[in-house]
């Protein structure tokens, strides 16, 4: 049966919240979350694919990827990891190696929190240090709702089973 997403996205301007009840097991979608399995779901092709997705998981370590938009160009974007609580919570840093439109080069930080719920988790996303940059948090608020969507996508074609 597939599952239609309720994703909640929002900012204050500063901070951008994003949640969904995902249909799937914690310990699976933060493997999806962590590892290159995340080039399988994470974009569509009228946007953006991640590519070339490494990551160093421990606290300390560092991660990278390169976004592919959908007129080829490649947007590099990488990070360190502050916190790694598997398969419950990931706090990373994030910035691109290019200037974004509304945010430019910017360091932010991104919270997942995966909580266990019957029918599967609650993905909730903090994203924060968006300070004098309303535009670029309501750009993100957007953006973490696709993601979110794509990620049920995902598990609805059968492509996030347990294991």
């Amino acid at each position: 049966m597939m599952h239609v997403p309720v994703v909640h996205s929002m900012t204050n301007g500063e901070t951008v919240m994003a949640s969904a009840d995902i249909g799937a097991p914690a310990e699976r979608v933060f493997r999806a979350l962590v590892t290159d399995e995340v080039e399988h779901w994470w974009g569509s092709a009228d946007t953006y694919r991640m590519v070339d997705w490494s990551a160093d998981l421990r606290v300390g370590g560092r991660w990278k990827v390169t976004v592919r938009a959908a007129d080829g160009k490649d947007l590099p974007a990488s990070g360190e990891f502050l916190d790694i609580e598997a398969p419950r919570r990931i706090v990373q840093t994030r910035a691109y190696a290019w200037d974004h439109p509304t945010l430019g080069r910017r360091q932010t930080t991104v919270a997942w929190l995966l909580q266990p719920i019957a029918t599967g988790t609650r993905v909730t996303i903090c994203h924060g240090g968006f300070a004098g940059l309303g535009e670029a948090a309501a750009e993100h608020a957007e953006g973490w709702a696709r993601v979110l969507s794509w990620l049920q996508a995902y598990v609805d074609a059968g492509r996030l089973a347990a294991a």
